[in-house]
């Protein structure tokens, strides 16, 4: 059955088209004051910070420059020999980058486990008590408050050069940062479970074993896989301070201007992260899938 609209009387829609178009002009109004005020914040950090656009624009062409100069010549008739006159170091750069994952992993794991105790304490809903909440709050706080490579660089000081200062900084920096995500897990998880085992008169460890755990390890094994992309990176980063792995071995590359190596072992960092992220990325995606159809 066909239906007419009726059309609305002419001052009415003229009213409603006045104020839509008053609507849309306050909102332009809106858009351009908040573009001044956010262009007029960014002239007046870049003073503050003694941003100087005449340097920027006068050294620029060094930045593609040193590029060019971390890339060897390649020849076609020639290009076995030269890639492999190129990639000389091969075995003891990869001997590195395995130490560097492992601190990465070691790192992350024991910051895992840090996390997951505390992200509990440190959560709104399954604190013990509010004292045990801020203290577990303010001590996950500092740990990722503190940039990694300055826990690194103060280990490097009192344990000496090697892989155990950047397992340390990693575990310490991680477990900061995973037990905000975790705890923000925790108090979105449904409470109705954990409401049942306190009227049946079960502990707090067996609340958070039997009803909390099931609903959040899923998205604790995601964020800690997300993680362990970053300490990838993070490993590597401090091993400029002495802490081990391949970043050791490439600041003293960049001392010495060894520029040919340095491209041949940022190629290595490169492809190696790549793998981890493609790696991880899907299986933090099957866990996604699992934990929607559960």
């Amino acid at each position: 059955m066909a239906t007419t609209i009726q059309p609305l009387p002419d001052e009415q829609n003229a009213r409603l088209q006045s104020q839509y178009a008053m609507t849309l002009a306050q909102k332009r109004r809106q858009m351009l004051l908040g573009s001044i005020i956010v262009v007029l914040l960014v002239f007046i950090a870049a003073f503050g910070a003694e941003v100087d656009p005449h340097k920027f624009v006068t050294n620029f062409w060094k930045f593609p420059r040193y590029f060019f100069d971390m890339t060897p010549h390649i020849g076609l008739s020639t290009f076995y020999e030269d890639v492999t006159e190129w990639y000389w170091g091969l075995g003891k750069w990869l001997k590195l980058m395995a130490e560097t994952l492992l601190i990465a992993y070691v790192g992350t794991v024991t910051g895992a486990v840090i996390a997951f105790v505390l992200a509990f304490f440190a959560s709104n809903s399954m604190a013990v008590s509010g004292w045990s909440k801020f203290a577990a709050r303010r001590f996950l706080e500092f740990c990722r408050t503190v940039p990694d490579i300055v826990f690194a660089l103060m280990f490097v000081v009192s344990f000496g050069l090697g892989p155990f200062p950047g397992v340390l900084a990693l575990a310490i920096h991680t477990s900061g940062a995973l037990g905000k995500l975790f705890s923000e897990v925790i108090d979105n998880i449904d409470m109705k479970p954990v409401e049942g085992l306190r009227a049946s008169g079960a502990s707090w460890s067996q609340q958070v074993r039997f009803a909390a755990v099931p609903q959040v390890l899923s998205n604790f094994t995601s964020y800690t896989l997300l993680r362990f992309e970053i300490n990838v990176r993070g490993a590597a980063v401090m091993g400029f301070v002495g802490a081990g792995g391949i970043g050791q071995l490439l600041i003293e590359y960049v001392r010495k201007f060894y520029y040919v190596d340095v491209g041949a072992v940022l190629i290595i960092i490169i492809l190696t992260v790549m793998m981890i992220d493609y790696g991880t990325e899907k299986i933090r995606h099957r866990l996604i899938a699992k934990e929607g159809m559960s």
